[in-house]
Order: C-alpha cells, then structure tokens, then sequence
C-alpha cells in the first residue's frame, strides 16, 4: 500500500454544505477539490438518499458553492463565481427537472447565505456594499460598463475594525436583499451604514436579521435581531442577542437565537434562547447541557430545533423535545455540516479513515446510511492509519482526551519519532478526523508518530475546562500538552529524545511558549502564531479575545501582557524553530511572526520565516493548494532536519531539507541538498 504524502493533497475532494430535498429523497452538496496550485474546482452535485451514485449538477466553470433547494424542490439555487470576468459571487437558479442554469443577481458585493421564502417566490441574501454604491443603486445592478471597487487610495480608517480574513473592508457593510424569482426584480431591506447578519425567512413576508447599533458597533458585543415586514416595509426590534455574532432561525411562531454571556464572553459557552412571537415569552433550551452551540447554523424541523456540539473529540447533532434536547447523531466522527427536511436528515462528517463524505438518517437519527465514497479509489491503494485515543491526567486532577497515530507498516520493536500537535482557538476542539486529517495522515507516513489533544481550554468538555485557561494561556495549556507528551514518549517504541513540536493561530502561540519554557523538543514549527499579546490586540480583528480571556487591555496591564506573551522568552529558547506565516492574515497579522522571528534570530536561535503571499489565517485549511501542500512539506523537512531517525526511506519524494542548522546553509547554497 501507498503511503499518503503532502503532495497528494491535490487529489482529495471534500464535501460540504449537503442539503437535503424538501421531500428528503436527494442531498445536494458541494464537491470541492484542488484544481491546480492555485485554485479549487467546487461544483454542487446531488445524490439519492435510497442509494445510487452522485450526480454533478453544475458546470466546472468558476466555483459553486451554498446549494438551497426551492420549497417545492423545483429548482436548485446556488452562488457561483461562473460567468464574469471577475470573481463575484451571483446568485443562480437551476431547474431540477433539467434545463441550464439562470444568473440571476449582477451586484457589486458578493452573494452569500441564500434563503427561499415558504412560498418559493422570493430570494433572501446578503451582500457587502459601500455607502456610495447604496446612493447610486450600483448595489442592486452593476452598470453596463466595467464596474470595479478600486481600494481608497490613502485608505482613511475610522473603524475600530477595518479588515478581516485576509480584505480591507473599505468601508463596505453587510445588507440584507430580497429577490422575486419571478421578475428578477431585486430590492434591499437595510438601509442603516452598519452590518446586518444571520438574516432568515420567519414567514413569506417576514425577515429576522441581527445588527450591531449603538456608538462604537465595532466594539460591542451586542446584537439588536430586528424583524422587517415585507408587506408594511417596516422594521422592528424583536429581541437582543449577545457574544461574537448570532445565529438565527425562525418559524411563523419562533425566532431562535445564539447567544454568549457578555463577561468574558470570547471563552464563554453559546447557548440557545427560543422566542415565542405570540407570548412574548423566552426559553433558554440548552440549560441543561453543558456543551457550546457549534457555528454550523441551527435549522427548525416541525416542533423541533436541530443544532450541533463539540463533544469530547466528535460533533453531536441534537435537537429540542416536548421534554428537554435530545442526541439525534452521536457518530463518532466529525460532523462539519447538517440539514433537515421532514423525512430525513442529511450531514457531512470525516471519520478516521476518510476526509469527508456525505451521509443521511432518519430525522431521529435512525438508519443511518453513507451516500458517497468521494475518494474510495485514492484511500483503497493507501495505507491509512487508525489513531489510538488516549485519556490521561495532567497532574491537576483533570483527565485530558488524546489521540495517538502511529507510521503505517508500523513495528513496536522499532522507535519513532514523536511529533506533537496543538490547536488553534484557543476555544475549539479537535477529532481523529476534520480538517487535520490530511495534516496527521501525512506526519504518521512521513514516519513519526502523532500526537495531539484537547487540553484545558478546549470546547466539548464543559464550561469550566473552556474558562480554566482564564489570565493563563500558556502554562495551563503547556502543563495539559506536556502531560500527554511525555505518557507517549514513555512507550517503548518512541524515542523521547527525538520529540518535535507545531501548531497554528493559539497552537502557534503555545509552540512559542513552549520553546521559550523547555528544551524537551529537538525542533519546532510556529505557525501564523500570537507571538506578542499587545500588537496582536492592536493590530487583529478579534481583540475582544485578549479582553475577554485576560480581562484587561495593553493599556491597563502592559506587563502582565508581556509576561503572557511568547516574544518575551526568545532569549530562551534554544528549540531550532521555524516560523510560518501568511501575508494577508488579518486575524494574527504578520508582525506578530516577524517579531518572534527576529528576536530568536537575534538571541542566536536556528530559525527561518517563511512567508506565504495573498494567504490569509485559513491558510491550512483553505489556502491555494500549492501553498497547502508547500507548508505541510516544510514542517516535515524541517523536522527530518534535527531528527536523529531521518533516513533515506524516509526522505524519499522530498523536497530540499529546510531543516538546516546554521552550519549546513552554506552547503545548501552551494546546491549540495538537492531533491531526490
């Protein structure tokens, strides 16, 4: 069997987004996989849910994404990027019966979040447009000649936020637009020069969104969800949302809303609140459970609201009864995408053995069938390895879950090298499968065992193990990592003196505290890591983070942020340690990189920063393929670099080794390390 290398990347397609048939007998889905290094094909394609292959519903012609059936299930709308010169996002019908694809919007912002009214007349979306395109109507139809959004040149900020993901915003908002599919004729329900979010159909003439108002809306937290009536053409405020941005669903009766407790809310559970519009009366329905609301959206089903959870190294789908929630899906995997009809329930999950596919149940979560097997011809001549969990204690009484992955062909005589990954967030939680799997695959059949886990600080667990890390990102975190590293090290056929450290966003932060804390690691990669907490909350789209989980600003405790901050050890560190970043990462910008880089090169520490162009903080997960696959290549070599284990059947396929002590660059300018 073929062992899974970085480079195969480009061959795996992932699903997303499935959605099933008002009727519930086909899922519609996109199929997205890398089409050269610089681009991803994305098509919808449909599969039966009583079993039969998928089948492509879409041109390969720019990229598809957000399929929603129409009430009746007549007709397919999607976005797609297909049919102009440039890449905006329009908004397109397709009959399902047959027949070609209709574009339907020509608008300057970008169409996202598509939703069919009940009645199956009308089109809800958002777009993010300027003031002056509003004045002029430019955002409700381009004119003939070539229209282009030239960025201000100076750009003038006057927002607290004034980028994010890896654009300038320039003054663009988000507004809420309705389409009659009849006529075309497309018309706005926002007019306010501020953001509004999560809009959902309640009935066929009433439409919930939630919006930011108030002095400074960049540096609230809280959200008025207005209701706008398309008959009177009026808008009310229904009800007040709290925490990082809500989600939305609604029935003629019902408006279900997410919402997060103000004090410190950026490590805060999200819970649920149900308002009835005939009562007035609100019902928090996730009381009971212990677990964060999940941002894969909520969906109303009859009398009940489906929603999903992190729980302990796998996302459960859950839905609200007469007596309480109930668990609808516990598979076991990693659910990343869900939708309900009457009949049935379809999701998109990754197991251990696969990256994605898409499967459906019964609305109770009964029978329970797989409905594709996008990449069985890739993983039937791979050798895939199946991940050991773990529990074990940190020595403060908690127990903390793990995952080991060990080499294929593996040998328990033979001793390995030990490759430690940590997760961003720091509020998030990892699987045996999600968007890592690739990532974990590729580490164990470069030769090195894997191990990573969800130390204190994680979702899934509850809220007190999400707040334990409150004031304390980095020993609380090391003290958890460290607990489980050295349980796997103790094993027989790992060599703990060949022990390797990486992770991205918090994962970064917390390689960089680590090396600046033990010399346990023979090397390190930091990736788009927080590297100092004061410019990273000076310069990011999320300093709410360093508000809500310290408690304070730079202002208030210089110090104490410098202490927490990894730049302050880099006369420490002695780990040979890479560092990645990304350009255009507006989330943790690249001085946070730039900074940690020169203060170790400075202190003498073997380092290296290698910057990726137009990428931004998704750079692992969404970035251009051959930026994906590039990094992933760097992490190993440089870990084959300063591991004692690095041999020849190991380097096969491999580009020229970055991991070079300063001794070795010079044969590597010389071209003596070459490709094999």
């Amino acid at each position: 069997m073929n062992r899974i290398r970085a480079s195969e990347y480009h061959d795996i397609a992932k699903p997303s987004d499935p959605r099933v048939s008002p009727d519930g007998d086909r899922v519609a889905f996109v199929r997205r996989v890398p089409e050269d290094d610089e681009s991803y094909d994305a098509t919808v394609h449909v599969v039966p849910v009583g079993g039969g292959e998928p089948r492509q519903f879409t041109t390969g012609e720019g990229a598809d994404s957000q399929p929603r059936w129409s009430p009746s299930g007549d007709r397919l709308a999607f976005v797609s990027t297909r049919g102009g010169d440039d890449d905006r996002p329009q908004l397109w019908i397709l009959p399902t019966t047959g027949g070609e694809a209709r574009r339907v919007t020509d608008v300057p912002g970008g169409v996202s979040n598509p939703e069919w009214s009940p009645d199956g007349e009308r089109l809800l979306f958002t777009q993010s447009v300027t003031e002056t395109e509003r004045e002029d109507g430019i955002d409700l139809e381009l004119p003939d000649e070539e229209y282009e959004r030239d960025p201000p040149d100076p750009r003038v900020i006057d927002r607290h936020v004034y980028r994010a993901g890896a654009r300038y915003i320039d003054d663009a908002r988000s507004h809420v637009y309705v389409l009659d599919t009849d006529t075309d004729e497309l018309s706005r329900l926002t007019e306010d020069d501020l953001d509004h979010v999560s809009a959902t159909w309640g009935d066929a003439s009433t439409v919930y969104f939630a919006v930011k108002r108030g002095e400074n809306p960049d540096d609230s937290m809280t959200f008025d969800v207005d209701a706008y009536d398309l008959d009177e053409e009026a808008t009310e405020t229904v009800t007040e949302a709290t925490g990082w941005l809500p989600t939305l669903a609604a029935t003629p009766e019902r408006l279900a809303y997410t919402w997060t407790p103000l004090e410190n809310a950026s490590m805060r559970q999200s819970e649920i609140d149900v308002f009835d519009l005939e009562t007035g009366d609100t019902e928090t329905v996730t009381d009971d459970i212990d677990r964060t609301v999940s941002a894969l959206g909520m969906e109303f089903s009859g009398d009940s609201l489906y929603f999903a959870t992190p729980d302990e190294g796998r996302v459960t789908l859950r839905r609200t009864t007469d007596s309480g929630v109930e668990t609808v899906l516990d598979t076991g995997g990693h659910i990343d995408g869900f939708s309900v009809s009457t009949d049935a329930v379809a999701f998109t999950q990754s197991e251990w053995d696969h990256p994605g596919d898409v499967f459906a149940a019964t609305p109770g979560g009964a029978e329970e069938v797989r409905l594709t097997r996008l990449n069985s011809d890739y993983l039937d001549e791979r050798a895939v390895s199946e991940p050991e969990e773990l529990w074990f204690e940190n020595g403060e009484a908690d127990e903390i879950q793990g995952w080991v992955l060990t080499p294929p062909d593996f040998d328990p005589d033979e001793e390995y090298p030990l490759a430690v990954e940590i997760h961003g967030g720091p509020h998030t939680m990892w699987s045996t499968a999600g968007t890592m799997w690739h990532e974990f695959q590729s580490l164990a059949a470069a030769g090195y065992v894997v191990f990573w886990s969800n130390p204190r600080g994680s979702t899934g667990y509850g809220e007190d193990f999400a707040t334990a890390i409150e004031r304390d990102w980095g020993d609380v975190t090391m003290v958890d990592v460290m607990a489980g590293t050295r349980e796997v090290a103790d094993r027989e056929y790992v060599d703990d003196e060949d022990t390797f450290v990486t992770g991205g966003s918090f994962g970064g932060y917390m390689t960089g505290w680590m090396v600046g804390h033990t010399d346990y690691f023979d090397g390190a990669v930091a990736q788009r890591g927080v590297y100092d907490l004061s410019s990273f909350y000076g310069s990011t789209d999320a300093f709410k983070l360093v508000e809500g989980d310290f408690g304070t600003t730079p202002w208030e405790e210089p110090d104490f942020l410098w202490e927490q901050s990894p730049v302050a050890y880099a006369d420490q560190v002695e780990t040979p340690t890479l560092v990645v970043h990304a350009d255009n990462d507006f989330r943790v910008p690249v001085n946070n990189g730039e900074m940690f880089y020169l203060f170790m090169k400075k202190n003498g520490v073997d380092t290296r920063l290698v910057r990726y162009p137009r990428e931004g903080h998704e750079l692992s997960r969404s970035g251009e393929p051959g930026h994906v696959v590039d990094r992933l290549e760097r992490i190993v070599r440089w870990f084959d670099g300063y591991s004692a284990h690095s041999d020849a059947d190991r380097a096969l396929d491999r580009p020229a080794n970055d991991g070079l002590s300063a001794d070795d660059e010079a044969d590597e300018a010389d071209g003596t390390d070459t490709e094999e």
